[in-house]
C-alpha cells in the first residue's frame, strides 16, 4: 500500500517536471536545457541507490581491464548523460527542422539512400546510444521518417508525450502488441524505413548473443523483419561531441537474411548487430544504459549463444563512400 502510495508520487512529480521542462525549452537555448537536465540528474542519482550500484557493476564486468578510477569517471558522465538526455528531449519537443539538422553531423549518410533505393525499405537497428529521440527526428528532418517500435510507458500522459514528439516529422510509433509487426511490416512493403531498438532484455523472441563477453538475451525481430520483407539493416547511433552537437553514425547496410534460410541465419546477423552496438558503446562508454539488466538471463544448458565474427562471409552490402562528418554545419546555441 505504502509502496504504491510512493510510485504514484513519483511519477506525479515526474509528470510535474517534464511539463515544466517542456514549457521551458521553448525560451532557452540547448546549451542551457543540457546543464538544467544535469542539474536536476545528478542529485537523483544519490536516491537511486541500487541502479548507481548496478552501472558501476556493469562497466566493470565490460571493461575488466580498465583501472577503477577511469571506470569512475564513466559512471559519473552516464548520471551526466541523462542529464543532458532529458534536456535535449525537452529542446526536441519544440525545435523546426532547420535548426535540427543544424546542430547534427552526419557519417556514412549515403547508406541510407542505398537502404531506400533497395526498394524493399531499411530497418534503423540501434541501441540506446547518445540520444535515440535525436537519431530518429534527424532521420525524419533529413527525409528518412521511421516507424519505431515501442513498448508502452507507464503514465498514459507520458506515453502519449512521447508518441506526439516521435511523429514531429513525418515519423511514427507501433506499440508493441499484436498490431505492431502488422504496421512494420506494412511500412516497409511500401518502401519506408522502420526503427528497431534491440539492446534490453525483453520478453521477446529472442536469441543469446555475445554482449561484451557475456551471453545476453537480444529481440530477433529486426532480421526476422528483414527476412520476411527483403529490407537492409542498417545500424545507426547517436552520439553527442564536445561542441554540441550531435553525429549520427551510419553503418554499411547488412543484407536481409534469406526468407528460406531459417532461424540460424536471423540469429547470425542479430549477433552481427549486437557487435555493432557494442562497437558504439565502445567508442562513448559514458552514452550507454548501463543500468539495464543486460544480462539477467543467461543461457542454460545446450542453449546456443551466437558469437560475431562468424565463420560465414561477411554481409555488410559494398556501398560507395567513406564516413565523414560536414564541416559546414551550424553550432548556432539554439
Amino acid at each position: 500500500m505504502v509502496g504504491g502510495v510512493l510510485r504514484n508520487a513519483r511519477h506525479e512529480v515526474g509528470w510535474l517536471l517534464l511539463r515544466a521542462l517542456l514549457a521551458a525549452a521553448r525560451a532557452l537555448p540547448l546549451s542551457v536545457l543540457r546543464k538544467l537536465g544535469v542539474v536536476l540528474a545528478v542529485p537523483t542519482a544519490w536516491l537511486v541507490p541500487r541502479e548507481v550500484a548496478r552501472v558501476r557493476s556493469h562497466i566493470e564486468g565490460a571493461f575488466p581491464d580498465r583501472d577503477q578510477a577511469w571506470r569512475d569517471r564513466v559512471a559519473g558522465a552516464d548520471v551526466r548523460h541523462f542529464g543532458c538526455l532529458l534536456g535535449e528531449v525537452a529542446w526536441l519537443w519544440s525545435v523546426s527542422p532547420r535548426r535540427l539538422l543544424a546542430r547534427t553531423c552526419w557519417q556514412g549518410r549515403e547508406h541510407l539512400d542505398a537502404g531506400r533505393a533497395n526498394g524493399h525499405g531499411f530497418v534503423i537497428v540501434t541501441g540506446h546510444c547518445g540520444n535515440w529521440e535525436w537519431l530518429n527526428l534527424a532521420l525524419g528532418a533529413a527525409g528518412f521518417p521511421l516507424t519505431v517500435a515501442a513498448r508502452e510507458v507507464y503514465d498514459p500522459r507520458i506515453n502519449e508525450t512521447i508518441i506526439r514528439l516521435r511523429a514531429r516529422f513525418g515519423g511514427g510509433t507501433a506499440l508493441r502488441g499484436r498490431e505492431a509487426a502488422q504496421r512494420l511490416v506494412r511500412a516497409l512493403r511500401n518502401g519506408g524505413g522502420i526503427g528497431l531498438l534491440i539492446d534490453q532484455d525483453i520478453d521477446a523472441p529472442g536469441v543469446f548473443t555475445e554482449f561484451f563477453g557475456r551471453p545476453a538475451w537480444t529481440p530477433i525481430g529486426a532480421a526476422a523483419l528483414a527476412a520476411k520483407t527483403g529490407a537492409w539493416l542498417i545500424p545507426a547511433f547517436a552520439a553527442r561531441q564536445s561542441d554540441g552537437t550531435m553525429t549520427i553514425r551510419i553503418e554499411p547496410a547488412i543484407a536481409a537474411p534469406a526468407r528460406d534460410a531459417g532461424s540460424a541465419a536471423e540469429a547470425r546477423v542479430t549477433a552481427r548487430l549486437t557487435n555493432a552496438i557494442e562497437g558504439q558503446i565502445r567508442r562513448e562508454p559514458s552514452q550507454w544504459v548501463w543500468m539495464h539488466r543486460r544480462w539477467r538471463r543467461q543461457p542454460g544448458s545446450g542453449e546456443v549463444v551466437w558469437r560475431w565474427p562468424v565463420s560465414s562471409p561477411d554481409e555488410t552490402i559494398a556501398v560507395a563512400g567513406a564516413l565523414e562528418c560536414p564541416g559546414n554545419l551550424s553550432a548556432g546555441s539554439r
